[in-house]
């Protein structure tokens, strides 16, 4: 249910791997690349991880996330390498008995991904220059 690819996600096959028959809330969220930021047009991303450090920070979030939120399921893959406009760069998927934990566990597990997983974003411009990001804003 934790994964860090340079493959390209696949929400139809997250959300299936959620279902589950006493969830009545399954929502699964998509953070696609998108062409601007802060006023820049943006090419595309590309993200750079440490895995095996990213991957446990992933699952100690979800083991966090499913005990505070009451989940029956949670998922979290988020990728690596080049992310074209569109695509998504991370999933977050959850299965509750009702909607507002699952809403509200997809929130507060994209704020702790930013906060401590190791999977850095860089933005390419349309005018072919590059910046780091960190949360909302470049480095």
């Amino acid at each position: 249910m934790i994964d860090v690819t340079d493959a390209k996600l696949d929400a139809a096959a997250l959300r299936e791997a959620l279902l589950d028959p006493g969830a009545g809330a399954l929502v699964v969220f998509e953070g696609c690349a998108r062409d601007n930021h802060q006023g820049r047009a943006v090419e595309l991303l590309a993200y750079e991880a440490f895995v095996p450090m990213a991957l446990a920070e992933l699952a100690r979030i979800r083991e966090e996330a499913t005990a505070r939120f009451g989940l029956l399921r949670c998922a979290i893959h988020h990728r690596t390498g080049t992310v074209p406009l569109l695509e998504a760069a991370v999933l977050v998927g959850c299965a509750s008995a009702h909607r507002r934990e699952a809403f509200e566990a997809v929130a507060w597990i994209m704020d702790r991904i930013k906060e401590s997983v190791p999977i850095w974003k860089r933005e390419n411009y349309l005018d072919g220059e590059k910046a780091w990001v960190e949360g909302e804003t470049r480095a």
